[in-house]
């Protein structure tokens, strides 16, 4: 266990929105350092997601974001011998983090020509409440209600 919490760090918005939240997604998309790169996929495909949904590309996004992002998740702890599966609220920054991780894990699993594309489809999906990413909340929700009697356990 740590001795202390780890210190956030600051990060810069991005140039083109000004926004922190877009520059966490990026972060989390960029694969080897390549940041550039990864602005330009990300820039890309919100531009192929405002060709497809007449609406403000950012506002998609985010709403998306908003959608695939978590309330509640399982966690194993283990008494008596047995391993208990507890559901358990998830913290706000872990909650962003998570949705951001499952919709690039989605989009990149998508067979689809380039990734910009991947990921506007896997944006627009997740702004109808569908796609991969969507589906995968949806489980572990699923996973907290099959599990709420061991909610007693929690630590």
């Amino acid at each position: 266990m740590r001795k202390s919490r780890a210190k956030k760090r600051i990060l810069i918005p991005d140039p083109k929105f000004g926004s922190i939240l877009v520059t966490r997604f990026v972060n989390n998309l960029m694969l080897d350092g390549k940041k550039s790169i990864a602005f330009k996929v990300f820039y890309d495909a919100l531009d192929i997601v405002s060709s497809k949904i007449e609406e403000e590309a950012l506002l998609v996004w985010e709403k998306s974001l908003e959608n695939i992002t978590p309330h509640v998740e399982v966690r194993s702890r283990r008494i008596g011998g047995a391993t208990f599966q507890i559901p358990q609220p998830v913290r706000d920054d872990r909650r962003t983090s998570l949705g951001m991780k499952w919709l690039i894990d989605a989009a990149r699993k998508r067979n689809e020509k380039t990734m910009a594309n991947n990921l506007a489809s896997e944006i627009v999906a997740g702004y109808k409440e569908e796609g991969a990413a969507y589906k995968k909340k949806q489980d572990t929700h699923r996973m907290a209600e099959a599990n709420k009697a061991f909610s007693h356990f929690r630590f």
